[in-house]
């Protein structure tokens, strides 16, 4: 007998989210292992995370659909964790749930890149709604999406998905994976002074610490790439004993 069409694409529908991987990054562990749970119905394949450093490391080991992120965590917060994979990765969704339910609170957490914001408590049916739609969404790239990957200033442009750039010149500039982190961080953060604390746990890890002196010779290269007199920059600035700016204006 014939597979019925709407049992063959819930079959299929349902082998689909059985390939997606969701992160789930929670401290609470009772919450935590309801939320596991009731995915692993859905059938999506989970894996958790109770604190911020814990969560980056298994990010950076493998590869997720989703990542469902509290912001009040042990060692780092939600916010930082979202900061540092955004950094690197502008791919996979982010949906920060948390019982931080001020409107500063979500305009932070989307500040910070993440692509949707639920507050606790929450209704599970949708919970699982949003996360059905973030995890469709990152399996299939749109020219609007892959057009942000390019940012262009002055007449230079920087290439963050194949770690290039091209100078005013038309000089072509292969960039080191921790070169183009530190500048999408500063770009995304144009105009505002970043911290040297925040430049190292973002750029470096949480558990590396090099010496800020590492961070002025990477400025330093960004001028002779990027700026027309380096000792006179108009885009990468120093700010003594704060930090670093990104800027584009005269």
């Amino acid at each position: 007998m014939a597979t019925p069409a709407s049992a063959y694409n819930q079959s299929t529908a349902y082998q689909n989210m059985a390939q997606s991987r969701i992160l789930i990054v929670e401290d609470e562990e009772n919450l935590l292992a309801a939320i596991k749970m009731n995915l692993e119905i859905e059938g999506y394949e989970v894996v958790t995370a109770v604190s911020g450093p814990e969560a980056l490391k298994k990010f950076g080991e493998q590869r997720f659909n989703l990542v469902v992120l509290d912001i009040m965590l042990p060692d780092l917060n939600g916010y930082e964790v979202c900061q540092t994979i955004r950094v690197n990765n502008n791919e996979t969704p982010i949906l920060f749930l948390t019982a931080k339910d001020t409107s500063d609170d979500k305009v932070m957490g989307l500040k910070m890149g993440a692509d949707d914001y639920l507050t606790k408590p929450f209704h599970l049916e949708e919970l699982l709604l949003r996360v059905k739609v973030l995890v469709r969404h990152s399996m299939k790239g749109t020219a609007e999406e892959k057009s942000t990957y390019i940012f262009s200033f002055g007449g230079n442009e920087i290439n963050f998905a194949t770690f290039t750039a091209k100078s005013k010149n038309s000089d072509t500039i292969q960039l080191t994976k921790r070169e183009t982190a530190l500048l999408k961080l500063l770009i995304e953060r144009k105009n505002e002074v970043v911290s040297r604390k925040q430049i190292l746990q973002t750029v470096w890890g949480y558990d590396v610490f090099p010496s800020t002196r590492t961070i002025d010779n990477f400025i330093l290269t960004f001028r002779k790439y990027f700026e027309d007199d380096s000792r006179n920059p108009r885009y990468f600035h120093s700010i003594r004993g704060v930090g670093y700016k990104f800027t584009d204006q005269y």
